[in-house]
């Protein structure tokens, strides 16, 4: 009972902290960075580490500058999408500069399929989730992975779906595709979650390193001969953002085995590779290694 109470004052006070202006926010991240990168070192090993096997062919100086960076923009981060709860539809749009004339001007879209979109914990992914919701020409659908706290669960669950988006656990999403199949949909999933151990059934290789990643993006595609695209979401300034539709496969059912899977992660790698501060560092991304599950 205790906890429900903390926790429900805890969503309270993030409601409260989303209505103030964005200049306010980013003086909040200002003090954020301070407390999370000097005063309580959040992470900062997993990030060094992940950064060193990610670059090892990078300096110590360039992955410490990498690693700062990567901290001042998560704080920004946390506030732009605490911001996300009480945000309207016209700051959303302003703010996220949705670019689909790589869409518009492919035959696939045109004919009206539907759209399996793979996206990076790249920039604020959760501001390009929301502005999906936004395009009223297909029903967007996103995979989610609930939180273990009923609470707070139900607050991003909130948050991402203000705008009509239809949220979907994970383990629902191949059967709520699947039954929304005649409709044109925009659905979308994160290609660099970590699956669970039991979960694990192919490796690619991702910033120098063997990789377990989720085979849905692809298996979706193949089992509703959907256009594969990957939401390339970049950063122009603190709180905007570019989301840039970028068509990878119109065919699915004719590509090889794992070939939309190495393609929408090598894409993200290079993402990555251009502005290494704006993926998420701090998650612990590479937990099971080939030899682990043998």
């Amino acid at each position: 009972m205790i906890k429900k109470g903390f926790s429900r004052l805890g969503v309270g006070l993030l409601y409260l902290i989303s209505l103030l202006p964005y200049p306010i926010l980013f003086f909040i991240a200002d003090i954020l960075f301070v407390l999370i990168y000097y005063v309580i070192g959040y992470r900062r090993k997993v990030v060094q580490q992940n950064l060193a096997n990610a670059f090892p062919e990078k300096s110590l100086s360039e992955r410490q500058a990498i690693e700062k960076k990567y901290f001042r923009f998560l704080a920004d981060l946390i506030l732009e999408t605490i911001k996300l709860y009480s945000i309207s539809p016209e700051e959303t749009i302003k703010r996220v500069d949705f670019r689909d004339h790589l869409l518009q001007d492919n035959e696939a879209f045109k004919q009206g399929k539907s759209i399996i979109a793979a996206v990076g914990h790249y920039g604020n992914w959760e501001s390009g989730c929301l502005r999906m919701g936004l395009v009223k020409e297909r029903k967007c659908i996103i995979a989610y992975k609930p939180l273990s706290n009923n609470i707070f669960d139900k607050f991003f669950f909130d948050l991402r779906s203000r705008f009509g988006t239809l949220m979907v656990p994970m383990k629902n999403t191949f059967r709520t595709v699947v039954a929304h199949r005649r409709e044109h949909t925009l659905t979308v999933l994160a290609g660099d979650q970590t699956p669970s151990r039991d979960e694990v059934t192919y490796f690619t290789n991702f910033l120098n390193q063997p990789t377990a990643v989720f085979l849905g993006v692809e298996k979706l595609a193949k089992t509703t001969d959907s256009l594969v695209v990957f939401c390339d979401v970049r950063r122009v300034g603190r709180g905007y953002y570019t989301c840039t539709f970028v068509p990878l496969f119109d065919n699915p059912k004719e590509t090889a085995e794992y070939e939309i899977t190495n393609a929408h992660v090598q894409y993200l790698e290079n993402v990555i590779r251009e502005e290494p501060e704006y993926w998420l560092w701090s998650h612990r991304r590479w937990k099971f290694k080939p030899e682990d599950l043998n």
